[in-house]
């Protein structure tokens, strides 16, 4: 069980300082929000999947700690923020 908590507070790290070193205008706000919110997404999805599988599927239960991780990450993201290519910005309309 320890080795499987370790293995999922590695896919949140790898998933919380991964996501601002590729898209790094997503993420305004501070890389502890988005490396914390990463961890604490993995380590919850995998111990939730793991108690779900009753510890018999543990690559699935890493599968679904990678994916929980991903998706709470990427509501972080704040696209509409990222700079242009072209330097302008769109509009919003009210």
């Amino acid at each position: 069980m320890y080795l499987e908590t370790i293995a999922y507070a590695l896919i949140g790290l790898t998933v919380g300082i991964g996501a601002p070193l590729l898209r790094p205008g997503y993420f305004p706000a501070g890389r502890s929000l988005t490396v914390s919110t990463a961890l604490v997404a993995a380590l919850l999805g995998g111990l939730i999947a793991r108690y779900a599988f009753d510890g018999q599927q543990t690559a699935a239960a890493l599968v679904i700690s990678s994916v929980s991780s991903v998706l709470l990450v990427s509501v972080l993201a704040r696209p509409d923020q990222a700079p242009r290519r072209g330097g302008h910005r769109r509009h919003r309309h009210a």
